[in-house]
């Protein structure tokens, strides 16, 4: 099981692009629930991304919204941004 801990700057990009938008705030909870069962569960379509965020990696919420995270030790991960495409990368 993965711990997961929620950075201010993903916060506060959640607040401003997904809360209030009752669909897709369930679809993220969902997925963060599979998440900490399973990073590399193939529904998240997880990948380490690469250029200036190659420290980081990404899954999937739906078509075009992507959180991107940090793995720590001891089954830990950071969000740390969540948006569309364009946004968080």
């Amino acid at each position: 099981m993965t711990q997961v801990a929620f950075s201010s700057s993903f916060k506060r990009a959640f607040k401003k692009r997904i809360e209030g938008r009752k669909d897709l705030e369930q679809k993220f909870w969902r997925r963060a629930e599979i998440f900490t069962v399973n990073p590399q569960d193939p529904r998240l379509r997880t990948h380490k991304l690469s250029g200036e965020l190659r420290e980081q990696w990404s899954f999937t919420v739906e078509y075009d919204v992507r959180v991107v995270f940090s793995f720590l030790p001891n089954n830990r991960a950071v969000f740390e941004d969540i948006g569309s495409h364009d946004e968080v990368y």
